[in-house]
């Protein structure tokens, strides 16, 4: 990886893989309701458990959901820290967009 990136920016390409897969953005889209077992999950879904454990897994590995077991069941929510650092991280770039300079090169007809 470059020298140039920061700790932070490592950290939010982690997190910008773990969302490029649609299905993990489902996921996330379904425990803004709730917290949701690995059941529910499957059965809103329509996918296999096996399939979805493994997107959770990427989920989880990028720290935006985290998991708790009660008896046989997992269940999963939202890490809003998580997603609150994506949201700052992103919105840095708002006030760096009027600094930008004007593209130079015009496209060719």
């Amino acid at each position: 990886m470059s020298t140039v990136l920061s700790n932070t920016s490592v950290e939010m390409i982690t997190i910008f893989k773990a969302l490029s897969e649609p299905l993990r953005v489902e996921v996330i889209e379904l425990l803004r309701e709730q917290e949701m077992c690995v059941c529910d999950l499957c059965d809103r879904l329509n996918v296999a458990q096996s399939k979805l454990s493994f997107h959770l897994k990427a989920l989880k590995n990028a720290g935006l959901v985290r998991s708790h077991q009660e008896g046989r069941w997992i269940y999963y929510r939202l890490n809003l820290s998580r997603l609150i650092a994506l949201e700052e991280y992103l919105s840095d770039f708002r006030r760096y967009s009027p600094r930008l300079p004007a593209r130079t090169c015009l496209p060719e007809d």
